[in-house]
């Protein structure tokens, strides 16, 4: 929004003022982001400025590097599996907390949302401690599981939130029609909360992809995921492959943002359109 004709000295001053200090707040924010993605083009095996050339091998070595492309492939595998069950557990969640006559609701909601509140550390610990005498740990299945309890959460929060403009005079009309609840849900309800249950598949998809303190505890060597990889990378020895990872979970990151912008709009259009 432009600055009007008829502001004063001192009010077009902090207009120009404040731009000024969230552009200076924006940039030392991504500062760190702008200085890692160039490195990823370094002709040379050294972090350091200026860069001699260009060169596009450390994006070669992550794509034909084993250790590179295992991580990579655990990584999708599992923030699939995990986004398939979170996003499916979530919405369930999420249709049961919306009912008004839903019992104990806000205890309810306090403990599925409790894996966000508590410290990942502490889940992670107890998570080993209890994968181990169930057979779980060093293992995908268990990791899924793992991720899935800290996804979920993500997915009942941004459903919830779709649900709270759900109209549920709909539902009751469905089945005065005749509608079995399952037609009811895809003919009725999936249609209009679709927008956020895609956005917390996103969330949970993201969550899993990203997480890297309960891998640490819970993977095996064969299940070491990407941000793992990049950690041990980082303690062990220190690649350009790395910069190489951060720029493409960058570029991942930043299209998924977008994706759940677009569909926030999308679904703010909806509700015009219902209310």
């Amino acid at each position: 929004m432009a600055v009007s004709p008829y502001a004063t000295s001192a009010e077009r001053a902090w207009y120009y003022t404040h731009r000024v200090f969230c552009a200076a707040v924006l940039l030392f924010l991504i500062a760190p982001i702008l200085a890692i993605m160039p490195l990823s083009l370094n002709a040379e095996s050294f972090f350091t400025y200026p860069m001699p050339g260009l060169s596009l091998q450390w994006y070669e070595d992550f794509f034909t590097n084993d250790r590179w492309t295992l991580a990579l492939r655990n990584s999708i595998v599992v923030a699939a599996a995990v986004t398939s069950l979170a996003t499916a557990l979530g919405t369930l969640a999420a249709l049961g907390l919306s009912r008004a006559n839903f019992p104990a609701r806000a205890l309810v909601m306090s403990v599925l949302i409790s894996p966000m509140i508590v410290p990942v550390i502490i889940s992670g610990v107890g998570m080993y401690f209890g994968y181990t005498k169930v057979g779980l740990s060093n293992s995908l299945p268990g990791l899924i599981l793992a991720h899935t309890a800290l996804a979920t959460p993500f997915v009942v929060i941004v459903v919830t939130a779709t649900l709270s403009g759900f109209d549920h005079t709909l539902i009751r009309a469905g089945a005065n029609l005749g509608a079995s609840p399952p037609r009811v849900f895809f003919k009725i309800i999936l249609p209009l909360i679709l927008p956020g249950l895609i956005s917390g598949a996103l969330f949970a998809f993201v969550t899993s992809f990203d997480e890297t303190v309960v891998v640490i505890f819970l993977a095996g060597p064969e299940q070491r995921t990407l941000p793992k990889q990049m950690f041990s990378g980082i303690r062990e020895m220190i690649s350009p492959t790395i910069t190489a990872a951060a720029t493409l979970l960058i570029l991942f990151a930043i299209t998924m943002l977008t994706t759940v912008e677009l569909l926030r709009r999308r679904s703010e259009r909806l509700r015009g359109i219902r209310n």
